[in-house]
């Protein structure tokens, strides 16, 4: 068993498996704190906590749909940076995938998914 473990760190392998379900992330407390310091901040573009909340969601529903046809080291990647900061949020790790090409936009709403994405407040 550990001669295994060995052989696949040494591949490259990830040690821990790689999730065959999108990652749960605490979205309803993480928009609350982001819109509370957007506001605190001044930002011009802050959002609504239920807004964002409303984007995490419709980003999860469409990764939902997709996590499968991507392959485990784009998702592992994506997820990475999703993460990254303290932020986790989905509308970043959709929009990691869209850019690699993994996953299929879905029809454009109106307004673009914002949610608590990293670039957020960045006019688009």
């Amino acid at each position: 068993m550990k001669a295994a473990f060995l052989a696949l760190s040494l591949l490259g392998q990830p040690a821990i498996p790689i999730s065959d379900r999108v990652p749960v992330f605490n979205v309803e407390a993480l928009c609350r704190d982001v819109s509370a310091d957007d506001k605190a901040s001044g930002l011009a573009l802050a959002q609504d906590a239920d807004e964002c909340v409303r984007d995490e969601t419709l980003a999860q529903q469409q990764l939902s749909s997709t996590w499968l046809t991507v392959p485990g080291p784009a998702r592992e990647s994506c997820e990475g940076e999703a993460a990254a900061g303290g932020i986790q949020s989905y509308v970043d790790l959709l929009t990691c995938l869209q850019m690699a090409g993994w996953a299929n936009p879905a029809p454009s709403p109106a307004v673009p998914l914002r949610g608590a994405s990293k670039t957020r407040n960045t006019k688009s």
